[in-house]
């Protein structure tokens, strides 16, 4: 059975435009073929941070919702800890009240869209 997930990560602020879409493709493509469906990307753009990390004060963060087997976050989290480009990140596992509220939301921003 899949579950759905969000996966936040947190980009270093050095990286070109080029080099945050191939980190990005990077993830994404691990991730497909794995088997997991991509439900929704969404780009956060650069951020002031909480706190400093690494001694930076800003990053790029990005957000992917996905279904997929559970077997496949434990890999992912080793990439992301291999990566030197991602700072941080944060991967949850959705109920089925946040899917609820993430579709009513999704649909919400799109009716907004169409009225504009």
């Amino acid at each position: 059975m899949l579950n759905q997930y969000e996966t936040v990560f947190i980009m270093t602020p050095v990286l070109s435009e080029e080099q945050m879409k191939e980190t990005v493709k990077k993830f994404k493509d691990y991730l497909i073929k794995e088997g997991a469906e991509i439900v929704l990307e969404d780009n956060w753009a650069m951020r002031k941070l909480a706190y400093p990390i690494q001694k930076k004060s800003t990053g790029f963060y990005f957000l992917i919702e996905y279904k997929a087997e559970g077997s496949i976050i434990r890999e992912l989290e080793v990439a992301f800890k291999r990566d030197e480009r991602i700072m941080r990140f944060l991967t949850v596992k959705l109920d089925k009240h946040a899917i609820a509220y993430n579709e009513k939301k999704r649909r919400l921003a799109k009716e907004k869209k169409a009225e504009a």
